[in-house]
């Protein structure tokens, strides 16, 4: 199978590390020309450099801005021009005892990572519409269907952001674009590492931590480890494609078995 994204221009949110960063450098090697985003523009351009170091033949644009916010929206988006390929990865996640989460922490958890994903799709679905040709990703979470006790608002959430998938991939029905979720498992990124810390004897070595983490915080995993994120980048770059052609309103798991579920 031979991926091939030449022509089309990719933005992906929050990809200046973890998985969005993989995203960004895989979808790149399939011949997109990618935007890379973030809130800071020194941050962007490093991951820009650093990315193109390691494949010079790699098409790279700055896209910087809080797309969590109108104006950084508009920032970003004006910064990519036409969008064919909006994968929507920003997120934020972290350990909260559920009666000491308050109503702006539930506020904030919607705002990046659920209306940042609509207010983005709402602006460059019409193009792709239009155009016959589009791909929306959506990055949720095991989370959205198995809620993690120590963090609900998190998990529900990614909750939603599967339902705003399917809605708007009924919107975009007939139109030759796909909207899509995918459904990513624990996976090994820098902030993860520090969320299994606070859970963990934090003297652990990575190795053990990760392994004492899966045991007890993550026991239905299958694949038992950590994911990494190219891993998830090669899902995720499959579906940007024109082989995934029929596959749309999904929620497509990566998740190393974690959902315990014989459906996708």
């Amino acid at each position: 199978m031979r991926i091939d994204l030449a022509g089309r221009t990719a933005l992906v949110t929050g990809s200046t590390q973890g998985i969005g960063r993989a995203i960004a450098a895989t979808l790149a090697d399939a011949g997109a020309r990618v935007a890379v985003n973030g809130r800071r523009e020194d941050g962007v351009r490093a991951t820009i450099d650093e990315l193109r170091e390691q494949s010079p033949e790699r098409d790279l644009v700055a896209a910087t801005g809080d797309v969590s916010t109108a104006e950084g929206a508009t920032e970003a988006l004006a910064a990519t021009g036409d969008v064919d390929v909006l994968v929507n990865n920003l997120g934020i996640f972290g350990s909260v005892p559920p009666l000491e989460i308050d109503d702006d922490e539930w506020r904030r958890y919607f705002e990046v990572n659920v209306l940042a994903a609509v207010r983005l799709i709402r602006s460059t679905l019409p193009g792709m519409t239009a155009r016959g040709w589009g791909r929306v990703l959506n990055v949720a979470s095991d989370s959205a269907i198995v809620i993690p006790a120590e963090m609900i608002h998190y998990g529900v959430s990614k909750t939603a952001l599967l339902g705003v998938s399917r809605g708007f991939a009924k919107e975009a029905a007939g139109t030759g674009v796909t909207v899509n979720s995918v459904i990513a498992g624990p996976t090994h990124t820098g902030g993860v590492e520090k969320f299994v810390y606070e859970l963990v004897d934090p003297a652990l070595p990575w190795d053990e931590a990760q392994r004492e983490f899966m045991r007890t915080h993550r026991p239905q995993s299958l694949l038992q480890r950590l994911i990494e994120p190219e891993e998830i980048a090669n899902l995720v770059a499959y579906l940007s494609s024109p082989l995934a052609s029929a596959t749309t309103g999904a929620a497509v798991r990566v998740d190393g078995g974690y959902v315990d579920s014989i459906v996708p």
